[in-house]
């Protein structure tokens, strides 16, 4: 499957890590959001909700915490970019 297949699959859940404020300024529909600098205590809860996509702004924030949790063991984790680029693939 590529990326745009994954981000409007049933079953995947969307996580935006940026801020709080970042979040109220727009996001993807139906996407949750868990700050980055929250990751590591949502590791479980967020282990539970495989598979994902990441977002941020930019990717970079998204990114790193691809890489953290895949370092934690998870196979179902992808990073989406920037919210608004998900957005645009989502249908």
């Amino acid at each position: 499957m590529n990326l745009q297949e994954i981000i409007n699959s049933t079953k995947v859940n969307i996580v935006d890590v940026r801020s709080p404020l970042e979040f109220q300024g727009g996001s993807v529909s139906g996407s949750i959001n868990i700050p980055l600098n929250e990751v590591v205590e949502k590791v479980e809860d967020l282990r539970n909700m495989q598979p994902l996509i990441l977002c941020c702004a930019s990717g970079g924030r998204s990114g790193q915490a691809c890489d953290y949790l895949e370092a934690q063991g998870f196979t179902e984790v992808y990073n989406g970019g920037g919210w608004a680029e998900v957005n645009a693939q989502k249908k």
